[in-house]
């Protein structure tokens, strides 16, 4: 049977010593919470990119001579 439970490793620098455990409900709901996060960033930055690309094709610029006008 596998373990569909996040895992969470902690490493001792300076013995070399792992420990590998389950993940609590609170680091669970973290993690969650993390990954809706980035999620929400990707989908703004993918948004503010193709915004910027439609305004690049209207003006006929290509995406070099957008960025140079943008600094």
């Amino acid at each position: 049977m596998t373990n569909t439970k996040p895992q969470i490793k902690i490493v001792n620098c300076e013995t070399g010593d792992e420990i590998v455990r389950d993940a609590t409900a609170k680091e669970i709901a973290q993690i969650n919470a993390n990954e809706l996060e980035a999620a929400k960033l990707k989908a703004e930055a993918d948004a503010k990119l193709a915004a910027r690309q439609a305004i690049a094709d209207r003006l006929g610029l290509t995406a070099d001579e957008l960025q140079v006008l943008l600094g």
